[in-house]
């Protein structure tokens, strides 16, 4: 059984890296507005974007004064990244690394961000990734995390269930919450928590 889940995350690994050599469609290159509405409103301090992709959130953290770290486990989008925050001028951290075993980075965050990485984690790895969040956030500090939501019990389906909610509610409350809908078409939702 354990070796189905190592193959399972060996072939979604393989799948990104063979996206981040064309365009994924959830790599827009544009920081959500959600994200530019909440930032003027924090104070710059060390953040962290799991999942981060080829670093455009980083980046806009790095501009605005943040110490900023992305993490991806694919090794092609972090090299993108790396080359992204070259090109605009500013100094930013990344890591290749797993979101559920973030032994890459042994600093405390203020601020951790998740714009879709949370959702695509199989189930048996969310638990994981909480304790890994639980680790590296200050008490007090903010998660600002993008999902899809599910309806029923289909687990293979992408995407938070409010069931699933009470698995981040025993450490994390719930500052704010916008429903909308992916593409027009997947229910959706910005969260931003706060470390109890």
């Amino acid at each position: 059984m354990m070796s189905s889940f190592i193959n399972m995350d060996f072939l979604r690994r393989i799948f990104f890296e063979i996206w981040y050599f064309r365009n994924p469609p959830w790599d827009s290159g544009q920081t959500p507005p959600e994200l530019l509405a909440l930032l003027p409103g924090l104070t710059p301090a060390r953040a962290i974007d799991l999942g981060c992709g080829t670093g455009t959130n980083v980046i806009t953290l790095a501009k605005m004064g943040w110490q900023a770290t992305g993490v991806d486990f694919s090794a092609r989008a972090i090299q993108l990244a790396r080359q992204k925050a070259q090109k605009a001028a500013v100094q930013a951290d990344f890591f290749v690394g797993d979101v559920t075993d973030l032994r890459v980075t042994d600093k405390v965050y203020d601020f951790a961000l998740d714009l879709g990485c949370f959702h695509g984690l199989p189930l048996r790895r969310r638990a994981d990734y909480v304790r890994e969040l639980k680790r590296i956030l200050r008490p007090g500090g903010l998660w600002f995390l993008y999902s899809f939501l599910r309806s029923g019990l289909d687990e293979s389906a992408l995407g938070l269930a409010e069931a699933d909610l009470g698995l981040l509610l025993a450490d994390f409350s719930i500052v704010s919450r916008q429903d909308g809908f992916a593409r027009g078409e997947r229910p959706s939702a910005y969260f931003t928590f706060q470390k109890k």
